[in-house]
């Protein structure tokens, strides 16, 4: 096995996002020192992976676009093969602020918890967005509090920490989530998986499509609800 520069490493998944992923690389370099970068290009077909390349950042290209939930796996497992202790994912959108990241890998390794979600919605500070959108949002984040008897409040944050015991259960099979969301946090807490909510603050998207366009949320909702109850009927592992 290769010796580590470090024993975090982040993870970014990236569909054309060629306007945007140079800033979030950048922040990443500029505020968390201690930790690898790794960029999941999910077939994209503009120069995004030429960017991550030029600025000496580790690349993974896809042959087909597979969607956030496997490009997310492909880096799971490349961080479960090199042993990377600790675990950061963020959007390639540049709406995760990255001054935060110190924060998150703090608060990580102090091994209080094991998955950290950054939510936009504790900062105190109005996240834009799309009202039917936050409108889902807020029901599965209820929903999925009152399964796991604890208030999480943004379960679709692309914003994640999480350690080795979650990396262990998300390179295996059972791991076959196309949007990791409030079904994912779920299965997490039936296996014990501990949560902590961390404040942060978005920014504007700084270029790009959102994937949450035209029918795409309505797809969405009733993809989850259906992992829910899925995951719901599931025995403990």
């Amino acid at each position: 096995m290769n010796k580590l520069k470090h024993d975090t490493i982040i993870i970014i998944p990236a569909f054309n996002e060629e306007g945007s992923i140079s800033n979030v690389i950048n922040g990443c370099k500029k505020n968390l020192l201690q930790s690898d970068i790794l960029v999941i290009n999910d077939a994209s077909t503009d120069n995004t992976s030429k960017i991550v390349r030029d600025l000496n950042v580790k690349v993974i290209d896809l042959p087909f676009n597979l969607g956030v939930g496997t490009a997310l796996q492909t880096g799971y497992k490349f961080a479960a093969d090199k042993n990377y202790k600790y675990i950061i994912q963020l959007d390639a959108d540049g709406q995760h602020n990255t001054k935060f990241l110190p924060d998150i890998f703090d608060k990580l390794e102090k091994k209080e918890f094991d998955f950290i979600i950054g939510s936009r919605f504790l900062s105190g500070e109005k996240y834009k967005n799309h009202s039917i959108r936050r409108f889902w949002i807020n029901i599965f984040a209820k929903f999925l509090s009152l399964l796991i008897k604890e208030k999480l409040t943004d379960p679709t944050s692309g914003c994640r920490a999480f350690n080795q015991k979650v990396l262990k259960y998300c390179i295996t099979d059972s791991y076959n989530f196309a949007y990791p969301d409030a079904d994912f946090l779920l299965t997490l807490h039936k296996i014990g998986v501990k949560f902590y909510e961390l404040p942060i603050v978005m920014e504007n998207r700084i270029s790009g499509k959102s994937q949450y366009s035209g029918f795409k949320p309505l797809y969405y909702v009733i993809k989850m609800i259906l992992s829910i109850i899925i995951v719901m009927l599931r025995t403990k592992e």
